[in-house]
């Protein structure tokens, strides 16, 4: 299994069989090295509904015919659009044939704003646990630090976390290394960053202070073995 970072909170999972997205925000997310328009997906995963992660949801599910899983309001609200959808809550997981996917809390908003400036409310925001073949990956969404990352940590193997950094909008580094500390990963990337002025971090110095697991900050597209 190959998993590959793609700028802000963009993560791009590949198995033998499947290609599953995980907040496709392409267009107009500079730091993005994938093509809305030609970017492959069997499945789109995503947190919650704001614009910076939905993003290319719709075109990209339309032309691969992607099943898109997500938090139940915005999963319905897609399946308006004429996707493919399964919806989910937070605490439940789910059997796929992809692998395994459970909802963990998170704490921020969760809406979509229409292209009229009309903002549709899209249910609580999310964490995504994906299981396969043995191998967890975390993604912890748009959130601030929350002492249940800690319990989390205790119930499962965490192969890679990726936590957000950014700040203003989520946990800035210092909160983030403390929730480093709790998940007990494996491996920390950190996302959600660099993106927007307001949210500039160096993320090889976050890397580099991560004391419970391998802190690494990714480039852009670059990629790990599962």
């Amino acid at each position: 299994m190959k998993v590959s970072y793609h700028g802000h909170s963009v993560v791009q999972v590949k198995t033998d069989k499947q290609t599953i997205l995980i907040d496709p925000f392409i267009s107009g997310n500079e730091a993005c090295d994938l093509d809305a328009g030609t970017v492959e997906a069997d499945v789109i995963l995503l947190t919650h509904g704001h614009n910076d992660h939905v993003g290319d949801t719709v075109d990209i599910a339309n032309r691969n015919d992607a099943l898109v899983v997500a938090p139940f309001e915005l999963a319905n609200y897609l399946g308006t659009k004429g996707l493919t959808i399964h919806p989910m809550h937070i605490g439940g997981g789910h059997e796929f044939d992809f692998g395994h996917v459970k909802f963990t809390q998170a704490f921020h908003g969760s809406s979509y704003t229409e292209e009229d400036g009309s903002t549709i409310y899209t249910g609580m925001p999310g964490g995504i646990l994906l299981t396969i073949d043995g191998k967890t990956i975390y993604h912890v969404g748009d959130t601030g630090l929350f002492s249940d990352l800690k319990l989390i940590g205790e119930l499962n193997d965490i192969d890679v976390a990726f936590v957000p950094i950014g700040d203003n909008f989520t946990m800035g580094p210092e909160d983030a290394l403390i929730a480093t500390e709790w998940i007990k990963a494996k491996m920390i990337v950190p996302v959600h960053y660099n993106t927007f002025p307001v949210i500039e971090q160096d993320a090889g110095a976050f890397a580099r202070k991560v004391k419970t697991g391998e802190g690494r900050a990714m480039s852009i597209g670059e990629e790990l073995e599962l």
